[in-house]
């Protein structure tokens, strides 16, 4: 075997396209051969649409807020039989004339209760619904319990989670300026607006209700989608050091390797995480019915899927798109595209193997170079062309 067969890759020019490979290998050995910063157009029309759709949403329909935000008067009384939901929200109609605004269960086994939900009620319209309750449902009028619950309680909740927000992101924002650059700074915030739009956005949409639970794990996804990001812009930072001083691959090249590289550990984080916020909701829902913990694991499994989706579709794209702004990454850009053009117009061998992809980036992925062989023409080798012939090896 001749010695450059034996030679180990030892640099970017030793990678190309890995769409040979299948679409589990390409994730695991993160080799570069999915085109995500390469078609940033279509995900920003995406990420774009998303937004849109999300705020026509919370504008035109709004939110279904809990009674903590709106305030009126909760009704509970232990589950008898095989009472439904249903006809508990007929029987308070018939005695109000209007339907309550929810009627639910809690708890599980002999614990269960039934929650109604409606406007305030004044006491001969307490002691009306109880006395209907307790005759429809065979109860004692001590079994049925009233609480009135004020709006102040969630607006002001909703107040210091706002002035919590804007702290974190003057933070954020701080921070990742300082650990990597201004661009940075833009791309992660823009990132985080995606979260914050998209996830109020499917409440609005689905009609979720809002409760001062998912206003607390509304903050806390926040943390989670700027660790994803952070991790994917340590690794282009690391990719993209250097760059300006070689014509092989552009900023943008290199940023979607590090993306590629970076995607199975995303996807590992994400199904982690998204595993126990799906226990604790089966837990919350059908063993605890504890309302509180369900509100809690919605809004964090919906904050977790949009976080990952944003540091990778939107985050890196568009700090590449930023970056080709400044005068030289753009200049370079340019440099290395008209190179590469070049050789192909000449039809002359690069030395280097580069695949060319949808968008002006590469796929890349790293292989051993294939051996040299001898010159059998007249012609003078190309520049960078090892010596013809073999060579003995010293033992």
């Amino acid at each position: 075997m001749a010695d450059t067969d034996r030679r180990a890759p030892t640099s970017d020019a030793d990678f190309t396209a890995a769409t040979n490979r299948s679409l589990l290998s390409r994730l695991y050995t993160g080799t570069g051969a999915f085109e995500i910063v390469g078609r940033r157009r279509m995900w920003f029309m995406i990420t774009t649409a998303l937004v849109l759709i999300s705020l026509a949403s919370i504008g035109i329909r709004g939110f279904t807020l809990g009674i903590e935000f709106e305030g009126g008067t909760q009704i509970s009384f232990p589950k008898t039989g095989e009472v439904s939901t249903s006809e508990v929200e007929s029987t308070y109609a018939d005695a109000m004339g209007e339907d309550p605004q929810s009627v639910q269960t809690a708890g599980s086994g002999a614990s269960q209760t039934v929650q109604i939900r409606t406007e305030t009620l004044d006491a001969q319209q307490l002691i009306k619904v109880t006395d209907v309750l307790s005759d429809e449902f065979g109860l004692a009028p001590n079994d049925v319990s009233s609480s009135d619950v004020s709006s102040t309680w969630g607006g002001e909740i909703t107040e210091k989670a706002l002035i919590a927000l804007a702290v974190f992101l003057v933070l954020v924002t701080i921070y990742i300026a300082i650990r990597f650059d201004k661009e940075m700074a833009v791309a992660a915030i823009a990132a985080l607006f995606f979260d914050i739009a998209t996830t109020a956005g499917i409440y609005s949409l689905v009609g979720f209700e809002v409760t001062p639970a998912t206003v607390i794990g509304f903050l806390a996804i926040l943390g989670f989608s700027l660790y994803d990001t952070v991790v994917v812009f340590d690794k282009v930072e690391e990719n993209v050091r250097g760059v300006l001083h070689t014509s092989r691959r552009t900023y943008a090249e290199q940023a979607n390797l590090a993306v590629n590289q970076t995607l199975m550990r995303s996807i590992n984080t994400t199904v982690i995480s998204v595993l126990p916020v799906l226990s604790l909701m089966v837990i919350a829902v059908w063993v605890l019915g504890v309302g509180t913990l369900k509100d809690l694991g919605l809004v964090q499994m919906v904050g977790v899927v949009t976080g990952t989706f944003s540091s990778i579709f939107l985050a890196t794209p568009l700090l590449a798109t930023l970056k080709e702004r400044r005068k030289d990454i753009g200049s370079h850009t340019r440099k290395v595209l008209a190179r590469r053009s070049e050789r192909e117009a000449r039809s002359v061998p690069a030395t280097d193997d580069v695949a060319p992809a949808v968008g002006g980036t590469t796929t890349l992925t790293k292989t051993a170079p294939a051996p040299v062989r001898a010159q059998r023409s007249g012609s003078a080798p190309h520049a960078g062309a090892r010596p013809s012939g073999k060579r003995r090896r010293k033992r």
